[in-house]
Parts: C-alpha cells; structure tokens; sequence
C-alpha cells in the first residue's frame, strides 16, 4: 500500500498510530529527533521493526525533504509542548515545522495525497460558558491576582458560577504559548491544503492517556503525575480544588480517530474535536487511578497550589466526528490500567515528580494561595 510519514513518530500518539498503520498494510516511516526529556534513554524499544526510522529534526529543511520521499500520506505530530517559559521554541517547532512541510511539497511537487495534523484541545482555552439569563461567554484567562484569592470558578457579578459548556470545532481561544503555536499550526493546515490542493485534516485532541506516555515528559499530566505517585506510593498533589473539569480519551480511540480522517475524504481540510464525550473532576479521576492502584487509602494533597495558565474546564463538542462513523469505545478506567501494566514493565524506573514540581516552582509557574485566603479543604 502507499506510503506514510510519521513525525514525531517515536511519541505517544505517533508510535500507536504506526503500529496499526502497520497493521493496515502501510508503508511506514518515522521522522523523530529523540527529543529529551520526553526519550531520556534514546530510542524507545517499543518501536515498530516494521517502520524505517529516521533521526532528524521537522525543523531542517534537508532531513525533512528526505523523508518525505515517496510518501503519499504526513501524520504530522512533531511538537514542542509544555507549559513552561521558552515561548519561542514553541513557534520555532510547531509553526515552522509546519509552514516548511507545506513549502517543501509545493516547492518540490511532493505527490502527497493528505496532511492530518495533531493539534490540542488547549487552542479552545476555557472554552464556552453560559450565564444564568442565557446568554454565552467566553473568559479568556483566570487573573493572578484571582488565584491567588483561592477563587478558582468563573462567575457572575452576583458570585453565581457560570455554567461550563462542552465547546466546539469554531471556538478558538487560545492563551499561552503553545496553545497559540498549534492554533498557527492549524490555520497554516488549512488555508494552504486549501490554497495548493493539499487535503488536510486537523485532529484536536482532549487529554489523551494510555500506554507509552512519556515518565519524563511534565506535558502528559495527570495519568503520569497520579499513577506515578501512587506507584511510589506517595500522595499526589492536585492543583486549585480538584474540582475543575476535564475530558479524558484513550490512545486507542485517538488512533481510530487517526486511521479515520485519513481514510475518509469527507474529513477533508476541516478541524475534528477528538474526546471522550464524558466529563470527570479531577478529584474524581485521582480516586479513579487510586483505586486502580489499590490505594484508595491514600488520600490527594490539596495544598491550595495552582499552575498559571491552566484551563478551569476543557471539555471538548465531539458531535462533528461522531457524524463520521467515530465513536470512542475506551473509558478513562481502561486508560489507566492500560498505563498502570506500561509502568509494570519497565525495570529503570525513577521517581521524578519531585524534580518536575521544583522546576515549575523555580520558574513561578507553579504559586499558593495567598495567606489570609480560604483554605482549600
């Protein structure tokens, strides 16, 4: 069958869609730089024997040039991701690595058939709200000063919280660096698949959790942070009250997702929202992989901490998809043994929360409630 690229193809997300690419009858290849500290220990031994490998950065024209020799098809998850402070790295990687590979095709008359490229559930920000009278909102960002007060919710005038909303493919809003990278890194998707006849497709993934998250990598969240505290048998620390929203999808149903759009022409040049159509607190999920665990004994630390820049509720509108024929089949439950039996297998494994939560603290992106505020219970 035809030949596909995948960047960032040694990743999370990209190594399960090589696998069943494989599975399919692809032709595949990988373009993947190793980055640390998501490859600590080089290349993963998980990888496809199947897939020709190719170590190179997205960024260099050459490489980049190179590897996509003939390739009808570009998964193109290659990113820089955080939310730490090298806010041009973000730009540096995600937007020009993207604007190049549409240069590069055009410039060259690549016969590449279609470009599905990963973006993040982060470009929608703190998505929609509703007031009590009815009509829609959409906050941009919490202020310092306001979490710092301990008071974490959106609200009215009046202190009546505004009702959270799951938030569509046409809301875009986002409000840190790398959210607004992977929003560039959309637009540039579109407007030249449309303009050079290039169909693409862009995927905007919820938080996506299952088996190969990197330990090292502090963007993959609360799967890593939980079961790795529970594992060493330590209490996990969760920000503000626990009780913001979030939307979990396994890597399983991301994948289908993947083969889908690929697959389908009436996913062209459009932007999928891919979640799970279910809503956990975060409080709720901590339990869920405690108990996993076998330690729902061990009770969360709640210190009354936050991280700026973080989302009260992110829930993602997945009806556009689902008129494809998607559906997600996996529960966040299945995500976490999943991650649980990919910890059980490994034999080097060091305890690195404590080196993580030092750096964002060292960095200010990570503060407390001011003393005098309510306490966090």
């Amino acid at each position: 069958m035809a030949k596909v690229l995948v960047t960032g193809g040694a990743g999370f997300i990209g190594s399960h869609t090589v696998d069943k690419l494989i599975d399919l009858g692809y032709e595949v290849s990988i373009l993947d730089n190793l980055q640390k500290p998501v490859h600590l220990n080089g290349k993963p031994d998980y990888l496809n024997p199947k897939a020709e490998f190719i170590f190179g950065d997205v960024c260099d024209a050459e490489t980049l040039k190179n590897a996509l020799s003939g390739v009808s098809y570009v998964f193109h998850f290659a990113a820089h991701q955080g939310q730490l402070l090298d806010f041009s790295t973000f730009y540096g990687v995600n937007t020009v690595s993207t604007a190049l590979l549409y240069e590069l095709i055009v410039a060259h008359q690549l016969p590449v058939k279609k470009i599905v490229l990963s973006s993040s559930q982060f470009v929608q920000g703190e998505g929609l709200y509703r007031k009590k009278e009815g009509s829609l909102v959409t906050p941009y960002q919490r202020s310092t000063e306001q979490l710092e007060r301990g008071e974490w919710d959106w609200t009215e005038e009046d202190g009546t919280p505004l009702k959270w909303l799951w938030t569509s493919e046409q809301h875009a809003n986002p409000a840190n660096a790398y959210a607004i990278s992977k929003y560039t890194q959309e637009l540039t998707a579109i407007a030249h698949g449309k303009r050079y006849g290039i169909p693409s497709v862009v995927l905007r993934y919820s938080i996506v959790q299952g088996s190969r998250q990197s330990f090292y990598n502090a963007y993959s969240g609360a799967c890593r942070i939980f079961n790795l505290s529970y594992h060493f048998n330590k209490a996990p620390v969760i920000y503000e009250d626990g009780l913001q929203k979030r939307d979990f999808i396994d890597i399983r149903d991301v994948v289908a997702a993947n083969v889908l759009v690929l697959e389908n022409a009436l996913a062209d040049n459009k932007v999928f929202c891919v979640g799970s159509g279910q809503a956990y607190t975060v409080k709720e999920f901590d339990r869920m992989v405690a108990e996993a665990h076998g330690k729902a004994d061990l009770q969360p630390n709640i210190p009354g901490a936050f991280r700026l820049g973080d989302t009260r509720n992110a829930c993602s509108d997945i009806a556009k998809l689902r008129a494809l024929g998607w559906t997600p089949n996996y529960t966040p439950r299945d995500s976490v043994e999943d991650y649980i039996a990919y910890l059980h297998s490994q034999t080097d494994l060091k305890d690195i929360l404590a080196d993580a939560e030092k750096t964002m603290r060292n960095l200010n992106v990570v503060r407390k409630v001011r003393n005098g505020f309510r306490k966090v219970k």
